[in-house]
């Protein structure tokens, strides 16, 4: 094990826990979308078909949740955050972006992490479809921050002007949520 790849306060795990907040969301195809909308020059309203058809590319990375546990080498396949975000156009005043997951689950970013090499909107796991407990159809993934901000269900992005913080970050969460520097909660 590289302890330089391990987070202060973290185990190493081999296995992928299932946590989240709430029932998994029944996907349904002919309803499913992904919506593009806030501060952009271009807001969308993909469907899952038109999603998982935008160049895609694979990662493998770390995952590190807020519970105390990491994983080291999780293979993800899906389309990059700033894929979306160049089709997009954020305005210049766009700092900021909210993710809108079901049932309702929202989650912030500095726009400047989302557009990261390694924030991808994941739609397999390990060569796999994603599983529904793990986000099927479609979470983000962003592997240098605590897992809650690597939402699951993602039906779309917000970009805003001003931080929103979301869901955990609201129940007393950290809104940097950066695990080198064990920040957990606010």
């Amino acid at each position: 094990m590289k302890k330089d790849r391990l987070p202060p306060g973290q185990n190493l795990r081999d296995d992928f826990p299932v946590l989240h907040y709430g029932g998994i969301p029944e996907f349904d195809e002919g309803t499913w979308n992904f919506i593009v909308k806030g501060f952009s020059d271009t807001h969308m309203k993909l469907t899952y078909k038109e999603f998982v058809s935008l160049p895609s590319t694979t990662l493998i990375t770390d995952f590190h949740c807020v519970t105390g546990w990491s994983m080291f080498n999780l293979g993800w396949k899906g389309v990059l955050f700033k894929t979306i975000a160049n089709q997009a156009k954020p305005h210049q005043e766009a700092k900021f972006v909210s993710i809108l997951a079901d049932p309702g689950y929202t989650t912030n970013l500095p726009l400047e992490i989302a557009m990261n090499d390694d924030v991808i909107f994941a739609y397999e796991y390990n060569v796999k479809p994603l599983s529904p407990e793990h986000g099927f159809p479609l979470r983000l993934v962003v592997p240098k921050l605590y897992a809650y901000k690597s939402a699951k269900w993602v039906r779309g992005i917000e970009f805003l002007k001003e931080d929103r913080p979301g869901f955990w970050e609201t129940r007393g969460y950290s809104n940097s949520a950066d695990p080198w520097k064990e920040e957990r909660y606010s």
